[in-house]
């Protein structure tokens, strides 16, 4: 990735101690603590997995899989489509074992269609070696920006980027 952009987490100082979110929030013990960056019209994270997230010997869990494919449309939504939204539906296929001792993971994801009230995103894992272990499409029901603003705490696109 050469022009890749990192996306703010403005939830940190949004929310403060109360931030805890198991995907990104940096101050969860036992979270991701994703961090995420664009490029083109894709968002990326990298993640390094640990036994804690195993499931069959040396594999990150199936769960956890599908987590990170989740969480990876939402900052989509988030920096890319200026508003928040739901998981509606995660459709997740396994191609091959993601190990744990594989080293650092790639987590991307794509928009392949946008409305008014929904996204569906192309996600994906890729291990180190480039091979897709496990994808998904996600549809996410979308708030309109005023009520992911008054609801939901959105604090804007803009607020996710420098």
């Amino acid at each position: 990735m050469s022009d890749k952009k990192k996306i703010i987490n403005p939830f940190v100082k949004q929310k403060g101690d109360s931030y805890n979110c198991f995907g990104c929030s940096p101050q969860n013990n036992i979270g991701f603590k994703l961090e995420f960056y664009a490029e083109g019209d894709a968002v990326f994270a990298s993640w390094l997995p640990q036994s804690k997230y195993e499931g069959y010997m040396n594999v990150v869990h199936g769960g956890i899989q599908a987590t990170l494919l989740d969480e990876i449309a939402s900052w989509y939504i988030y920096a890319m489509l200026d508003t928040a939204g739901v998981t509606n539906k995660l459709d997740v296929s396994y191609h091959k074992p993601l190990y744990v001792s594989g080293g650092e993971v790639l987590i991307k994801a794509t928009l392949e269609e946008h409305t008014r009230k929904m996204a569906r995103l192309k996600t994906e894992i890729l291990n180190a070696k480039g091979e897709v272990c496990s994808s998904a499409i996600v549809e996410y029901f979308l708030f309109p920006q005023n009520v992911a603003k008054a609801k939901y705490m959105y604090p804007g696109k803009e607020a996710f980027w420098e």
